[in-house]
């Protein structure tokens, strides 16, 4: 398949899958934590899709690749939220396992399209 667009990129798809997962997760997290944990993981969720997705547009490589590393930093902030949502009882195990292995393969696509884009540069 052929990239026309950064909806055709599978990182970006896998991105926004984690991020609907994130939107499903959260509605269970108590009110008080509104402002909180479900905001950040929230923010943090939808991050990373939209990064990549800016950075798709932009007209350099190097901006590119900067974009999809700023993508990795949210991409781990949202990975510790999750956990701290499991460790304070927020979110069960089961709900959030899924979604940290989501963080890590996403981490992975991350770092190989961040390596092909610097090995491309002239």
């Amino acid at each position: 398949m052929a990239i026309d667009y950064y909806r055709d990129l599978r990182v970006w798809q896998e991105a926004m899958r984690l991020a609907e997962g994130c939107y499903r997760l959260t509605p269970t997290f108590p009110r008080e934590e509104a402002f909180g944990l479900t905001s950040q993981i929230r923010r943090a969720g939808t991050s990373i899709p939209a990064n990549i997705a800016e950075g798709y547009g932009r007209n350099s490589k190097g901006a590119y690749a900067q974009f999809l590393r700023v993508a990795q930093g949210s991409l781990k902030e949202l990975e510790t939220h999750l956990i701290l949502s499991e460790r304070l009882a927020l979110a069960d195990a089961q709900a959030v396992e899924p979604l940290v292995a989501s963080c890590d393969a996403l981490g992975r696509m991350l770092f190989s399209l961040i390596r092909r884009i610097n090995e491309s540069e002239p």
